[in-house]
């Protein structure tokens, strides 16, 4: 996808274009769920088969990055910074809601010549599970249930008809990975393969590669 920006602040961005990608974050009764494709395009070329778009910041905290890849993980680096500063000084990990601060306040002060990256930060703390969505100017959402990137409207077609809030994770996850599946079958810049990964009371685990091909067999045959 692209999207064109006139001349911002006197600065003239020109034609930023959205690298495809699909990202799905689910929020359940133990904790939350986040989903990525792994393919990684520069306009109509496929650059890498296997990025990586699902991210550990902390124990209790992950994000998923769509956009333009080095945006991304520069606000990812920054973040990382942040929540190990914080555990540093205060002897526990940072807050969900204050990670996804950290990175709105960062996105909005670029705002004039903004960071194209849109994130999914998602994780746990003493107020159980929860799930933001930021995007490249800064706005934060709540969300329960999101997909963001190109492929992001055939995900909500999966998603829409079958999430159920309160559903523990171990029958949420399956459903982010059909999502991304069925992202991976019908836009192109989403593709190869996808990673999910699960937080809740016991920290961040992603699912293992032999689940995963169980996963991208059983939802293919379906389809």
């Amino acid at each position: 996808m692209s999207r064109d920006f006139n001349s911002v602040g006197g600065k003239t961005v020109g034609s930023a274009v959205y690298h495809g990608t699909t990202t799905v974050g689910l929020v359940c009764s133990d904790g939350v769920v986040l989903a990525t494709d792994t393919r990684v395009t520069a306009g109509g070329f496929i650059a890498h088969k296997r990025g990586k778009k699902l991210l550990r910041i902390d124990s209790n905290i992950a994000m998923t990055i769509s956009g333009g890849v080095a945006d991304a993980q520069n606000v990812v680096d920054t973040l990382k910074y942040y929540t190990n500063l914080y555990r540093m000084e205060r002897s526990r990990p940072m807050p969900v809601k204050a990670a996804a601060q950290v990175v709105s306040n960062m996105l909005f002060a670029s705002r004039l010549y903004p960071f194209i990256a849109d994130v999914l930060v998602g994780g746990v703390d003493t107020s159980g599970g929860s799930l933001f969505n930021v995007d490249f100017f800064g706005s934060i959402n709540k969300e329960k249930m999101i997909a963001t990137g190109s492929g992001s409207p055939v995900a909500y077609g999966i998603l829409e008809a079958e999430f159920k809030e309160g559903a523990p994770a171990a029958k949420t996850y399956p459903l982010a990975a059909k999502a991304i599946i069925a992202a991976t079958r019908r836009n192109v810049a989403t593709g190869d393969h996808f990673d999910v990964a699960i937080l809740d009371k016991d920290g961040f685990r992603e699912i293992p590669e032999q689940e995963k091909d169980k996963l991208l067999a059983q939802f293919t045959t379906e389809n």
